[in-house]
């Protein structure tokens, strides 16, 4: 088997291996993957985080060893926690974006590999001892992040990326996509129960789920639609203000912690 680490700031993971397939999600740096198969320059791969499979760009990752791997893996508490940083290796400078994995991080250091040092002087999020009631605080840290369909970054971020990020920040592991998402948690009888923290998700008119946000405080709703912004929500779905109109409808509320 296999072992890759993302060593750019983020890349795209594909659908199918082509450069016009849907990006389905993406990699921040120091997130890792195991190969499944390759065509060409496209590795076919599974996320390690999440599980997730996807297709990438062979020319976009770091082949590490079975070791490094697991020190990887082991040592990956420590995150990015601006928006975006600058790390230094060599004589290279390569930008970091909120929620980027720093293996092995300690006193302003980090390494991918035996070989590499890179030098990061930024805010740094120790998701080992953050707390769910820290939720809101980094959900909004990504307010008028624009909508990007698989997207993970500050740069563009679809809705369960925004739910699965910001729980990654507070120590809390999500699946990748809202479908998936919503088979976890305990269920809410009423809105009224709903506190910060608690996913909510909306359904389409077959019943599928499409869309899930962030609760806040006062009947409140954090999430991704065409960017990250704040609605109201009641027993019926998201009320966006601006347009005087729902736009979603609600399923369930889900408590995770």
């Amino acid at each position: 088997m296999k072992y890759l680490v993302c060593h750019l700031s983020v890349i795209p993971c594909r659908k199918e291996p082509s450069d016009t397939a849907e990006m389905v999600t993406q990699m921040l740096f120091g997130e890792t993957a195991v190969l499944l198969e390759k065509q060409n320059q496209w590795l076919h791969i599974e996320t390690t985080y999440d599980k997730y499979n996807c297709w990438i760009d062979e020319k976009q990752v770091l082949p590490v060893t079975l070791k490094e791997f697991q020190q990887i893996e082991q040592n990956n508490r420590y995150l990015v926690n601006e928006l975006v940083q600058i790390a230094q290796v060599n004589d290279q400078v390569i930008p970091l974006t909120l929620g980027a994995v720093l293996p092995n991080y300690s006193e302003n250091q980090f390494s991918l590999t035996k070989n590499s040092t890179f030098i990061y002087e930024g805010s740094v999020i120790d998701n080992k001892t953050t707390q769910p009631t820290q939720i809101a605080e980094y959900a909004f840290m990504y307010l008028n992040a624009p909508y990007l369909w698989g997207g993970r970054s500050p740069f563009g971020i679809d809705c369960s990326g925004f739910t699965q990020m910001v729980y990654k920040l507070c120590g809390l592991k999500l699946p990748r996509d809202a479908s998936q998402q919503v088979l976890l948690g305990e269920p809410l009888n009423f809105v009224e129960e709903a506190q910060t923290g608690d996913l909510a998700f909306f359904d389409n008119a077959e019943g599928n789920i499409t869309h899930v946000g962030i609760m806040l405080d006062h009947n409140k709703i954090i999430h991704a639609s065409g960017n990250v912004r704040i609605d109201k929500l009641d027993h019926y779905g998201i009320f966006n203000t601006e347009k005087q109109k729902y736009t979603h409808r609600l399923r369930v509320i889900k408590r995770y912690f």
